[in-house]
């Protein structure tokens, strides 16, 4: 069993690397989480070393594909700190940066606390504790050196891969009329199209993947607290980025984002 010293030195090792652009092959042994709990709880502590309450929270890998790149059998919830929150047309230095890609997502933010309950929490029980959606732009990062082989315990204790959240404004409010599943979105890069896809890739609708994150992080004893958003996974087949590129997602009547990669 990790002892709390061991879970918070790891912690702290995921802190202090977010930006520096050092990577390592994987934990030290007496660090390294053997369960998905001991991952949680190194993610726990993570997210303990900011002095500003989560913004939300993200789910990595809600596609087959995205699961067999990484090796693992189900989504990974991570965390969203607040100041890894940015604006739209932020202009973003990815020098340190391995994945070097961009995901268009939808994300949700509540109006309501969802705490933990005997049973999960519905699809419907769920959306109605929904106040908003708005398009995001995730850009994920690794502190690994090849994070496709360090397995499930190790990507949560990493955070699920989270780095930095572009979020746009609320959609208008006729968005729960629309059928997520079909929505599309396409990315582009420099003017050309470099990415599309559809709600559906995302766990087979956004709204699924949503109550999945809800009752995840339930089952731990955790609750979803009103003004936090949750990002539910990439639409769209991420899309690699380099210095001076251009980035505009659009999301249709859900809007647009514009982002630019430094020089």
């Amino acid at each position: 069993m990790m002892t709390p010293g061991a879970r918070q030195q790891a912690a702290q090792h995921f802190w202090q690397h977010l930006d520096s652009g050092q990577r390592i092959v994987e934990l030290p042994d007496a660090q390294r989480p053997k369960t998905e709990a001991e991952g949680h709880a190194i993610q726990v502590a993570f997210a303990k070393q900011s002095s500003q309450p989560i913004a939300g929270w993200k789910i990595a890998a809600t596609s087959k594909a995205g699961q067999q790149h990484l090796a693992i059998d189900s989504p990974l919830a991570g965390r969203v700190l607040m100041e890894r929150v940015l604006p739209d047309q932020v202009t973003l230095d990815l020098q340190h940066n391995l994945m070097a890609v961009v995901e268009a997502e939808l994300a949700f933010v509540f109006g309501e606390n969802l705490p933990p309950q005997e049973q999960p929490y519905s699809v419907k029980q769920v959306m109605e504790a929904v106040a908003d959606l708005r398009p995001t732009i995730e850009i994920p990062d690794s502190r690994y050196s090849d994070f496709t082989k360090v397995g499930k315990a190790q990507l949560l204790a990493d955070n699920a891969c989270a780095w930095w959240l572009v979020i746009g404004q609320a959609a208008a409010p006729d968005w729960r009329f629309k059928d997520l599943r079909q929505h599309q979105v396409q990315l582009y890069r420099n003017g050309q199209l470099a990415g599309e896809g559809i709600g559906s890739n995302v766990l087979g609708d956004p709204r699924e993947a949503l109550t999945w994150l809800v009752n995840n992080v339930n089952f731990r004893g955790e609750t979803l607290k009103a003004g936090e958003l949750v990002t539910t996974g990439t639409c769209l087949i991420p899309v690699p980025v380099q210095a001076g590129d251009e980035i505009l997602s659009d999301y249709g009547v859900f809007g647009k984002l514009r982002m630019r990669v430094a020089r």
